[in-house]
């Protein structure tokens, strides 16, 4: 008797022990797509209507293609600005053209994400406009454009 008692919770726990672990595994699972899945700060705003969700989609859709732009360009010319840097002679005028160009693409972006946050803001509801304000100074507070910075995506 005292055998199959022995069993049955060896059983139970081990049960006890895969269930646990799947439950886990499918809460961070589920938290790391969404986090990936993220394409604008609106995104991180859960209670959002419907009509909210199509109107941040239509936004997006003029909007992506041409940070997508910006960024390749960006891309491009620190790639050309690498290769100026370690030519056997370095030319300094050329160097420091190609950095006002990355500045000037640099600048651009920030202008594009700017207007892109200020058309989102407009359909938002004044609490919902209160944690938009939150994500945007977390997001900015390291520095960069946050989901929008180059180093954030790299195409």
């Amino acid at each position: 008797m005292g055998l199959v008692f022995f069993f049955l919770g060896l059983v139970s726990g081990l049960t006890l022990a895969a269930v646990s672990v799947a439950a886990v595994y499918w809460q961070f699972k589920r938290r790391r797509s969404r986090r990936f899945n993220v394409q604008g700060y609106l995104d991180l705003i859960p209670d959002l209507s419907e009509e909210q969700r199509r109107q941040v989609q239509e936004i997006r859709r003029v909007f992506l293609p041409k940070v997508a732009r910006i960024r390749q360009d960006l891309y491009l010319k620190r790639a050309e600005l690498a290769d100026l840097l370690f030519t056997e002679s370095p030319e300094r005028p050329k160097i420091f053209e190609v950095a006002d160009q990355i500045l000037h693409h640099q600048s651009e972006l920030e202008h594009e994400v700017i207007d892109h946050i200020l058309e989102e803001r407009q359909i938002l509801t004044p609490a919902q406009e209160r944690r938009f304000y939150t994500i945007i100074v977390d997001q900015f507070g390291s520095g960069g454009l946050g989901v929008h910075d180059v180093k954030a995506r790299r195409t």
